[in-house]
């Protein structure tokens, strides 16, 4: 089973928790406002496009992070972007993309992200910035 959904807007990366010492001394970690507020709409695009099916055993994660060009791109670079040659080199990277996107579907998609064994992640341009994720059985072209 395959299952594909797309987050709308520009590609967010997760943020590392801000650490700081409460009034007990104790450290405590705190997620950013930006990177809950983005986890909550992968939470909520997923669920209301599959509702609760959950995948089982190991899967396989396919992450295209589609960015924003930029107004002030030249016609000679729009063109390369055209012909699939010139990709964005901008933040946020494709490891933190991925990361909050598998975070989010923790527990909603699947039971826990260790059961992406295998994943593809790219960056392209695209005048609609969005991430378009797919998710499938890993051995599912096996059969």
């Amino acid at each position: 089973m395959n299952i594909r959904f797309t987050i709308p807007g520009e590609p967010k990366g997760k943020a590392r928790p801000r650490v700081f010492t409460n009034n007990t001394g104790r450290s405590q970690a705190i997620t950013p406002k930006e990177t809950l507020s983005y986890e909550n709409l992968v939470k909520w695009v997923y669920q209301n496009t599959y509702g609760a099916r959950k995948l089982e055993g190991e899967l396989e994660a396919r992450i295209v992070a589609m960015y924003s060009i930029p107004k002030s791109m030249t016609k000679k670079n729009r063109q390369l972007i055209e012909e699939g040659k010139l990709h964005p080199t901008k933040k946020p990277d494709l490891d933190n993309v991925a990361k909050i996107v598998l975070d989010s579907l923790n527990g909603i998609a699947y039971s826990d992200d260790s059961q992406i064994v295998k994943l593809n992640i790219e960056k392209h341009y695209s005048e609609n910035p969005r991430v378009e994720v797919t998710l499938c059985e890993a051995d599912a072209e096996k059969k």
